[in-house]
């Protein structure tokens, strides 16, 4: 299978890890030898209910026995698409009450930035330095990283970059500016969370402007930071919310919500503002449900913040200079990116999966199941801590 793998899938990186998977459960993830993996990265955060939890395996059955694709998105009422845009609101402050469901959060974030320009009338569009967004052409616009844009230019006009966290950028946001897109928390830059007051500083300074404060909660939303989404937990309000990753329980989705009034305009002048064929799939939005009613009913998110203090209190090592971000949204950060890279690819030697950050090359990500047990966090913990040690030996 791995030749195959090599040989006919179009591969992201010189070098894959290509663990030929077998199955997964809870939270493991096996190989075709039977080796079982701890997994600490749930698919980069999107696997927040563990592998095959039986809630979304039951709507996937039951739905899948019903129908499945019947028509584009937004021409049939479709019970689990109803139910959980129905569920959003309920758990989102108005006025945030109107949800469009696409196919992933990068499609999200090119629905909710077509949206702003549509609101406000506007092109300008400004992001922050070190953003990731995601890969399509509107999404991949968002970022400055040279390296990666540099090949696929050009990219969408129009957009500006301020830096995350610093309240003098916050100027630059003026009349002409449509929208402001930023993550909640910063993932690939290396898990940074806004300092004290940035976000609602932003938002006023949008307010003030009348352009469009976009928060990405692809990563933090869903009861990852212990709150349902990432910005709860930072006294603001978006104008949109972008959702991806989490919402699906594995399964592929992503969702910008904003008011009626605002969202309605992509119905008209034109009709068809933004359309999708497979966005809302009746079956994927099941398990969204399912996933959602899951973090709520097993009260996910109050947990995550235990975790976090248990994950805090075992991972503590000379190697480890810090531990960013929050709830079971961890970065551990090493001296350097080869020490990240050794203790990654030695962890899953020793039946630990972990993985990288984009950019932040020291940071090692931790972002396991939401589900993920005490007992499973002390293993996982014990075996980072175990291959530190042999890495630091060697370094001595």
């Amino acid at each position: 299978m791995k030749a195959d793998f090599l040989k006919y899938q179009a591969q992201t990186t010189p070098h894959p890890l290509a663990m030929e998977v077998s199955h997964a459960k809870g939270s493991y993830i096996y190989d075709t030898s039977g080796k079982a993996y701890l997994d600490f990265v749930a698919g980069v955060s999107a696997t927040s209910v563990g592998h095959g939890h039986p809630n979304v395996l039951k709507a996937l059955r039951e739905q899948s026995e019903k129908y499945l694709h019947v028509m584009v998105y937004g021409e049939y009422a479709q019970s689990p698409a109803v139910q959980l845009t129905r569920l959003l609101a309920e758990l989102l402050p108005a006025p945030l009450e109107q949800t469009y469901l696409v196919n992933s959060g990068t499609e999200a974030i090119d629905g909710a930035m077509k949206l702003a320009r549509r609101v406000t009338g506007r092109q300008e569009i400004i992001s922050a330095n070190q953003a990731y967004h995601g890969n399509t052409f509107g999404a991949l616009s968002l970022m400055n990283y040279e390296e990666r844009v540099a090949p696929f230019r050009p990219l969408v006009g129009g957009i500006r970059h301020i830096d995350y966290n610093s309240f003098e950028h916050l100027e630059q946001i003026t009349s002409q500016t449509a929208g402001v897109v930023l993550e909640t928390i910063q993932g690939g830059a290396g898990f940074i969370q806004p300092v004290e007051g940035w976000l609602s500083a932003v938002k006023k300074r949008c307010e003030e402007v009348d352009a469009l404060l976009i928060l990405d909660e692809i990563q933090p939303g869903f009861g990852r930071t212990g709150t349902f989404f990432g910005f709860e937990n930072y006294n603001v309000l978006p104008d949109i919310v972008v959702m991806g990753k989490g919402m699906g329980g594995g399964m592929p989705i992503g969702a910008f919500t904003a008011s009626t009034a605002h969202m309605q305009l992509l119905s008209n002048n034109p009709k068809l503002g933004h359309i999708t064929t497979f966005g809302g799939h009746p079956v994927i939005a099941a398990a969204a449900l399912a996933t959602v009613q899951t973090i709520l009913d097993e009260k996910l998110m109050e947990q995550a913040l235990e975790k976090e203090k248990l994950m805090r209190s075992l991972l503590i090592h000379p190697l480890i200079e810090e531990v960013r971000g929050k709830g079971l949204m961890l970065a551990a950060m090493t001296p350097s990116a080869e020490i990240t890279s050794q203790a990654i690819l030695q962890a899953q030697d020793e039946g630990l999966i972990l993985f990288w950050l984009l950019f932040e090359s020291r940071a090692i990500r931790i972002t396991p199941p939401l589900t993920i047990s005490n007992e499973e966090i002390e293993k996982g913990c014990r075996t980072l801590i175990q291959v530190l040690d042999k890495i630091a030996s060697k370094l001595s």
